[in-house]
């Protein structure tokens, strides 16, 4: 038996946009799949982002827990960061 996984398709998709320098920085937005786990997944990603602006040191973190929590849930992710430049 083999321990390598196969790669399973996302149930749920996720935009999280970006809103500017005034807080609340962040926004959410659920595409398509189970409400409740957008819902929760919403909760936990607002948790860890609503007081931090794009360029604060703590948001690249969060970032990739945010990537890492999508992942398990199966759920894709897009970024939106308010400019098409931004790059991280």
């Amino acid at each position: 038996m083999s321990d390598t996984q196969i790669p399973q398709a996302p149930t749920a998709h996720a935009r999280i946009v970006y809103l500017g320098a005034v807080s609340p920085h962040w926004e959410v937005y659920g595409d398509y799949g189970d409400q409740i786990v957008l819902d929760e997944f919403r909760a936990r990603v607002l948790a860890r982002l609503v007081l931090l602006p794009r360029d604060d040191p703590q948001f690249r973190r969060n970032m990739a827990r945010i990537v890492r929590d999508a992942e398990r849930e199966l759920i894709s992710l897009e970024w939106d960061m308010g400019d098409p430049n931004y790059e991280y």
